[in-house]
């Protein structure tokens, strides 16, 4: 027979025992993060996130090129309604008005501003590069002059287009002081 004292004991025992934590089951590494259903659901997400990241990229890329085409369709029309201006006699518009000077001079800035925004839209397309640069030549002697005169005015275009007008100058061997255009 068991006294009170023993019974106690006993029972208090039996208690620590029930109250071990039973050994637990292994788990696998992606039970630590979630069933496999929460990471599928995850990884369909990110591909969500990434396909919208390069949708926006895409419309970036496209409202880009619409935006060139459409300037360099204002050039076009513009050179169109100017021929004096598109296929211009320099000597003739320096001794003309100052209106006549500062459209022109408007003019070129116009078609430096579309050449940029083409050549930066459609980098991977040389046509739009031989556009400009065939477009480009009979202005090199205003720009020269303009240059020398204000060499800020190149900086209002980005370093593209500054090189891009420098280096012409320089192939077509229109430098200062005189600025001309040599017969080729």
């Amino acid at each position: 027979m068991l006294n009170g004292l023993n019974a106690g004991l006993i029972s208090s025992i039996s208690r620590i025992e029930m109250m071990k934590p039973m050994s637990q089951p292994s788990i696998y590494w992606w039970q630590k993060y979630g069933t496999l259903a929460q990471m599928a659901q995850a990884s369909v997400a990110l591909l969500g996130f990434v396909a919208i990241l390069f949708q926006i990229n895409e419309i970036r890329s496209n409202n880009r090129a619409v935006s060139a085409r459409q300037a360099f369709l204002g050039y076009t029309d513009l050179a169109f309604k100017n021929p004096k201006f598109s296929a211009p006699d320099y000597d003739a518009i320096k001794a003309a008005s100052h209106e006549i000077q500062v459209q022109y001079e408007s003019f070129v800035s116009y078609f430096l501003y579309a050449c940029e925004e083409a050549t930066a839209a459609f980098a991977d397309r040389r046509e739009w590069l031989a556009s400009c640069d065939y477009d480009l030549k009979p202005h090199l002697p205003f720009l020269c002059e303009k240059y020398k005169a204000e060499p800020a005015y190149l900086e209002t275009y980005n370093s593209d287009t500054q090189q891009w007008v420098k280096a012409s100058l320089k192939t077509a061997g229109v430098t200062p002081p005189d600025c001309k255009l040599g017969k080729t």
